[in-house]
């Protein structure tokens, strides 16, 4: 492209990796304390890395795509709402709250999962996010940063930040207040009650070991007091402070790309890039700043309960859609309206048309061309995508049959329609269904497979036999919803009235979506059968 950069962010950020020539395997890394229900917002960095890895692998490097779980972080705060195995978010008042509240500043892998479905409250998390990643189609390899500390792994590089002390502090200090000659870059977990602690007394390398007091630790701003206990730990029984332990991350699993979100660059970035050359002799990754997402217009967030899970958005939207969401700029603020989804749904489907030249877009139709590809599991130009409005509509009932002509009867199938294209559309249909039922909007509405037992007078009857007879001549929604009001005139009936039949007719109630355009889009045959009230 004319400015330097090109059609798809990832392949700049590919640009940038291959320009330091990499060994491989390229790692690509993220990674989330596991404090609580795993969000879309988590996927920012899983998505992120996953397209950065697939150009990579386009371009035929070896790449290993991880995402660290920092489950040795300590419980700081109660989230007010979780998730079990099935995605069900339960409120605190559904699980043993308070057994979380007393494991404050415990590391999560320590914590019991309060279902009792996995070894731990971060064990139980980190099953949920690997789920999410398979369930859009995005295979991440899940890294315990517990196991690393434990394995030993983490051992080496834990030792070089002790062993620096000093140059440790003095680099810290010009990023963070509170750091005086006395701080340790290392958090001992107690042996007898379990949390980790801030006071370390003394440290022998010799050994490999911390001597420390059980005196708590700071926590947003909060102090969560220890039990006092004194005691000696090895490098295996606590962790970095976060300032050291991404850096260390970064050494230790080789890492090439990380992206972070817009809060990271602000703060730990800067400090963990002269961690990492100053302290550990090292060359940050590659970064890439994101702009996070709202939900609804808020923020998203565990701890506030403003979350929406991969599951729940998979029931809403097919994965390509999501993975799309995901494609545009990283660095330009975006809202996931879930009333709204159905915009984000026709933005896709207008960016795959693009891509296979049945809408012209020239400001577009790059981008489209480049990323397209990494959103399906095959590019198939015999595809049906059924507007997701029209699907919902076509939720209205649940007679698959009636589903297909009308979709026919709209030019959305026909003859040379592959029966695989049928089927995959259709998909999008429950999804649609689920959509109006959840948001409880203009579609939520049951078309009733038989006549209801609906009574009207002479002057109603006609009205419906003239409407009958208008739609038989093939006319369109909007011009049947035009009708209804001159037939209702015509035969001096209120408008109302005639409408509340109509709707009693098709839905068994006496009110529904705008009648006239929700006929033009049934079958004709059904709509015309059902005015005569035959059936």
């Amino acid at each position: 492209m004319s400015d330097g950069h090109n059609a798809f962010w990832a392949d700049d950020v590919a640009d940038e990796i291959e320009a330091r020539d990499p060994d491989d395997p390229v790692v690509v890394k993220g990674g989330v304390s596991p404090s609580g229900v795993p969000h879309l917002g988590h996927f920012n960095e899983i998505m992120r890395g996953y397209f950065v890895a697939s150009v990579l692998r386009e371009r035929g490097h070896e790449v290993r795509q991880v995402f660290t779980s920092d489950d040795r972080d300590a419980l700081r705060s109660v989230p007010r709402t979780l998730a079990d195995s099935d995605w069900n978010l339960v409120g605190l008042g559904e699980v043993d709250a308070s057994a979380l509240g007393r494991n404050l500043g415990k590391p999560y892998t320590d914590i019991p999962d309060p279902f009792g479905e996995t070894d731990s409250y971060g064990a139980h998390f980190t099953d949920l996010l690997a789920r999410s990643a398979e369930a859009v189609g995005v295979e991440v390899e899940l890294v315990s940063n517990t196991e690393l500390y434990e394995s030993g792994a983490f051992e080496a590089v834990t030792r070089e930040v002790l062993e620096r002390s000093d140059l440790a502090r003095e680099v810290l200090a010009e990023y963070q207040d509170g750091v005086d000659e006395d701080y340790v870059p290392f958090m001992p977990q107690c042996s007898e009650c379990g949390r980790l602690t801030q006071d370390v007394r003394a440290v022998d390398l010799d050994a490999g070991t911390v001597d420390y007091r059980c005196s708590g630790l700071d926590a947003g701003g909060d102090h969560i007091d220890g039990c006092g206990h004194t005691g000696t730990a090895t490098l295996r029984e606590g962790k970095l402070p976060w300032r050291f332990e991404w850096p260390a991350q970064w050494k230790t699993l080789g890492v090439d790309f990380e992206p972070f979100g817009k809060d990271h660059a602000e703060g730990s970035w800067p400090s963990g890039e002269e961690i990492a050359r100053r302290v550990l002799d090292i060359e940050p990754p590659v970064p890439m700043t994101y702009e996070w997402f709202t939900l609804n217009g808020e923020p998203l967030s565990s701890s506030s309960g403003n979350v929406v899970t991969v599951d729940e958005v998979l029931a809403l939207l097919e994965p390509e859609v999501l993975r799309y969401f995901f494609v545009r700029n990283p660095k330009r603020a975006k809202d996931f309206d879930v009333e709204r989804i159905d915009l984000l749904v026709d933005e896709f489907d207008r960016f795959e048309r693009v891509y296979f030249g049945e809408t012209a877009d020239d400001d577009l139709r790059p981008l489209a061309e480049r990323a397209y590809p990494l959103l399906v599991d095959k590019v198939r130009e015999e595809r049906v995508r059924l507007p997701y409005t029209f699907a919902a509509v076509l939720g209205m009932t649940d007679d698959r049959d009636l589903r297909v002509r009308m979709a026919r009867n709209q030019g959305f199938f026909d003859d040379d329609t592959p029966e695989w294209a049928v089927e995959a559309a259709l998909e999008r249909v429950e999804r649609a269904r689920t959509w109006a039922e959840r948001m409880d909007n203009a579609y939520n509405y049951r078309l009733q497979a038989e006549l209801p037992a609906v009574d009207v007078d002479a002057d109603v009857a006609a009205a419906l036999d003239d409407l009958a007879d208008f739609v038989a001549e093939g006319h369109d929604g909007e011009a049947i919803q035009g009708r209804m009001y001159e037939t209702a005139r015509e035969h001096g009936i209120e408008v109302g009235d005639f409408f509340a039949a109509g709707y009693r007719l098709f839905f068994d109630d006496t009110e529904g979506p705008r009648l006239g355009e929700f006929l033009g889009e049934l079958d004709e045959a059904f709509v015309v059968k059902r005015l005569r009230r035959e059936g």
